[in-house]
């Protein structure tokens, strides 16, 4: 690869890490290692697309609450859902209407729970959308697998079959690269 395709997949394409599930990340030991806000996609990242909340994503909730984490959700989707969502999960504020992969609102959701780059990290199921953007934003990324993959809307799952490439990249960076950073995990 070209230095400079090297440099968009390693620095703005690559999550820091990859892992099966938002329910296996351990954010007890990512507050010990001393961050204090986390951001997360809603769709696909925490429930299927166009779930709502589920026990399972609002004892999260509640989780890092009683940690003492800030939490939020950003979404693309319009308010109603959104809304709906973190209101049910009571622990986190939200933004729609994210326009990510643009980073503005990233900021915009680390400046409302008084965090900033070194003590957050994002959580989400997308590369051209999510980990681009906090990654452009400079925040720490985790993907993770879909919840629910192809029962999702066109646009999205042409988006996945681009994903599949530059994840088969980030497989052999994974296996030789230095930047991995990998999320503690329970």
């Amino acid at each position: 690869m070209s230095d400079i395709l090297t440099h968009v997949m390693k620095y703005l394409l690559f999550p820091n890490d990859y892992v099966d599930s938002t329910y296996i990340i351990d954010f007890k030991k990512l507050y010990e290692e001393g961050y204090r806000g986390v951001i997360f996609d809603i769709d696909n990242t925490l429930v299927p697309h166009n779930a709502p909340a589920d026990d399972r994503a609002k004892a999260l909730f509640k989780e890092l609450h009683d940690t003492g984490f800030q939490a939020m959700v950003l979404s693309n989707n319009k308010e109603p859902r959104v809304k709906t969502f973190s209101d049910a999960v009571i622990y986190c504020d939200y933004i729609y209407k994210a326009g990510k992969p643009n980073p503005g609102k990233y900021f915009n959701a680390m400046k409302l729970m008084g965090t900033d780059t070194k003590n957050t990290i994002f959580v989400g199921d997308q590369i051209l959308t999510d980990i681009w953007g906090a990654n452009r934003a400079g925040i720490r990324t985790c993907m993770v697998k879909p919840v629910l993959k192809w029962k999702e809307e066109p646009q999205i799952i042409l988006k996945r079959l681009l994903e599949y490439v530059i994840l088969f990249f980030y497989g052999i960076y994974r296996r030789h690269g230095k930047g991995i950073r990998p999320v503690p995990v329970r």
